[in-house]
């Protein structure tokens, strides 16, 4: 698996003086990452689980319902011992976010809702939350909220 390249949306940041035609073509880019980087995760979490290490940064922060996991290493440590998944994502939603709330840095939010079906149950309705950065022009995940929704 190759990462994901941040495509032309790392090649320049949103300030809050941005014109309607810049903002619009940032929120094009971060949807096209976004849509890029939604599929490439939940191929490698359903069938690869152990190559989700090119897209997490070192120091990454994962709160899976509830559970909150620190750095890339414990990270995938945890997400290997989950049972295999058959994901489905029903809908998405990516929006960049503004320079002055992420110093600077290249950086999108990405939501996601579908379903997943765990190994011998029934699917399950989820809502997944990451918060994506530019990192050697790559996407990389700084933030990853998971919860189910049927409680």
């Amino acid at each position: 698996m190759t990462s994901l390249p941040f495509l032309a949306f790392a090649a320049s940041n949103m300030a809050l003086g941005s014109s309607e035609e810049e903002l619009k073509i940032k929120i094009d880019q971060a949807c096209t990452a976004g849509d890029e980087f939604y599929k490439l995760y939940y191929e490698n979490y359903d069938k690869k689980r152990h190559m989700l290490s090119k897209l997490y940064m070192n120091n990454a922060k994962l709160v899976w319902n509830g559970n909150f996991v620190e750095g890339i290493t414990d990270i995938l440590e945890f997400l290997e011992k989950l049972p295999s998944t058959e994901t489905s994502v029903d809908t998405f939603d990516c929006q960049p976010l503004l320079d002055t709330f992420s110093q600077g840095q290249t950086t999108i939010a990405v939501t996601i809702f579908g379903s997943v079906k765990y190994h011998k149950q029934k699917a399950r309705a989820f809502h997944q939350h990451f918060i994506l950065t530019s990192q050697d022009n790559f996407c990389r995940i700084v933030s990853d909220d998971y919860r189910f929704l049927d409680c």
